[in-house]
């Protein structure tokens, strides 16, 4: 047991448990105010394991324990200070925010999906960079017409350093294997392809990356109805659903 584990029960504490929308940025704003030597802890129905490469990333050590098949509690220590950047993966756009869509199904349902999300994005020593499997995951979207799913990967991508060249001749593939006729009826009109034009025409006016990520989270993050993974309703506020 690390000394801190001793004092972890006076941690403050999140409980996300209640919320049907996205936790992540909820608790990664509360973890840049955590002081060296303090620290937090999250409550959740299902192991919150996304949570723990970026608070790692932020400097942070975990102590997970399992109260109940339905009650996670995560005692986060903030070892020493880290700055959140894109490139670290702590800041980078789109969190699995789809996951809390299967903790309204099933808390078990939930975990099993947290395990296969680890198993495919946070393997140790993966021999397929990060980029790359954006890039693919991307392509593969592209190809089963879930642009939904490719804008996000493709923004992802970018925040983690993806070049236009890249993106270049990987659209020309796109009109290559898909065919003309698919790339022009399909591919042109589709947010993914917005969000490469944003970024080219941004570049080739000399505006910097962040700036450029920044704007397109305005217009195509999780507020686009287009983009976003969790249903937002439109209609009249239903309170006896809340």
């Amino acid at each position: 047991m690390t000394h801190w584990e001793e004092n972890k029960t006076t941690f403050p504490v999140i409980d996300v448990r209640h919320l049907t929308s996205n936790f992540l940025p909820i608790i990664l704003h509360r973890a840049q105010q955590v002081n060296v030597g303090e620290g937090l802890c999250i409550v959740q129905t299902f192991e919150p394991k996304p949570l723990y490469s970026a608070l790692r990333d932020l400097g942070f050590e975990h102590v997970t324990e399992k109260i109940s098949g339905h009650e996670y509690r995560v005692y986060f220590y903030r070892k020493e200070k880290k700055s959140i950047t894109f490139e670290s993966g702590a800041d980078m756009p789109f969190k699995p925010t789809a996951i809390v869509n299967y903790k309204t199904i099933d808390d078990e349902l939930a975990g099993i999906v947290v395990d296969f999300w680890e198993h495919i994005w946070e393997t140790e020593n993966s021999e397929i960079d990060i980029k790359t499997k954006l890039l693919l995951s991307m392509s593969n979207a592209i190809g089963a017409s879930r642009f939904r799913q490719a804008t996000r990967e493709l923004i992802k991508a970018y925040s983690l350093g993806v070049t236009v060249k890249e993106l270049d001749e990987l659209f020309s593939l796109f009109a290559w294997n898909q065919g003309i006729g698919y790339f022009s009826s399909e591919i042109g009109p589709s947010t993914v392809f917005g969000v490469y034009k944003h970024i080219k025409n941004r570049e080739n006016s000399g505006v910097d990356r962040k700036t450029i990520l920044d704007e397109l989270m305005e217009t195509w993050g999780d507020k686009n109805p287009n983009v976003t993974t969790l249903y937002k309703q439109t209609a009249k506020r239903c309170e006896k659903c809340e």
